[in-house]
């Protein structure tokens, strides 16, 4: 497990880190969201030893990080790293017998890697004669030609078309299935919501709210409900204990004082005619990150 643990950073006079604490535990998808300027990059920085904090530290299993394990981490960063003039294959051998590879396993494991991200016809050309997203598929299998100890990722998405997401998801969540911990940031939420099992909000260089998933919603959880019918929903405005949100034709969104006010209103629908949906409102993490980020 990987721990961040109260990271303070300042730039000059603007303190863009304060009291960062969080952990990336083993075989887990952690999502780092945050606005332009939360901190992310610069606590992935940290954390990889290309900025010393201020304050605070970064621990593994307890003990201080070493250079060792720092060697290890598979990290793609959101500027483009390779050579434009090597080819894809070529770069990735290189990169992986930096990491003491032999050349024949780094080229097996580099090829496996670009056939896997859909890059396999690819190997032979000059990243410059790529397509955006697939420079950034091609940078994504360099931070995994070495078999890291642990992935940092920042916006490992950007640029990609809605199958090369898939993909890429597909073979993040497997080398996260191997046992190590995986670190991304990311501006898209829906997709940081599909893939992360743990979630880090960070703003402002705070950490506005950290978990899994199920345990933010619980936190931030709202006593709202919705109900759609086959009839006329007007009613609902007259209900104990309810407060209506929003109200179109058959669908109305409330708020109820508890679960029995809402159990009523159901009842009452269901006396009125077809009930075609009726439960809790579930919210999503772009609406938690809107709550929590103000």
């Amino acid at each position: 497990m990987i721990t961040v643990n109260g990271v303070n950073k300042s730039f000059g006079a603007a303190h863009v880190l304060q009291d960062v604490t969080f952990s990336i535990q083993p075989g887990l998808m952690t999502g780092f969201v945050g606005g332009n300027g939360a901190g992310k990059t610069t606590t992935m920085r940290i954390l990889l030893g290309v900025l010393t904090p201020d304050s605070g530290s970064i621990e593994v299993d307890g003990a201080p990080i070493t250079p060792d394990y720092r060697a290890g981490i598979g990290y793609m960063p959101e500027e483009r790293g390779l050579y434009p003039k090597m080819t894809v294959l070529d770069q990735l051998v290189y990169l992986g017998r930096l990491h003491d590879m032999s050349g024949r396993a780094a080229k097996t494991r580099a090829l496996a890697l670009l056939e896997r991200l859909g890059l396999g016809e690819r190997a032979g050309s000059r990243l410059e004669e790529l397509s955006l997203g697939n420079q950034q598929r091609a940078q994504i299998a360099a931070a995994l030609v070495h078999d890291p100890v642990a992935l940092v990722l920042d916006e490992p998405f950007s640029g990609l078309d809605p199958n090369a997401v898939d993909t890429t998801v597909q073979v993040l969540r497997e080398t996260a299935d191997t046992g190590i911990p995986v670190l991304f940031s990311s501006h898209q939420l829906d997709v940081v919501e599909r893939l992360c099992d743990e979630l880090v909000i960070l703003a402002d260089g705070r950490v506005r709210a950290a978990g899994s998933r199920d345990e933010l919603l619980a936190a931030h959880a709202v006593p709202e409900w919705e109900l759609v019918t086959a009839s006329d929903t007007g009613w609902v405005r007259s209900a104990p204990g309810v407060e209506v949100l929003s109200f179109d034709g058959g669908r109305v969104r409330f708020r109820a004082s508890s679960e029995a006010a809402a159990q009523a209103v159901l009842t009452d629908a269901v006396g009125r005619g077809t009930v075609h949906r009726f439960g809790p409102v579930t919210r999503t993490l772009h609406e938690i990150f809107t709550e929590v980020t103000r």
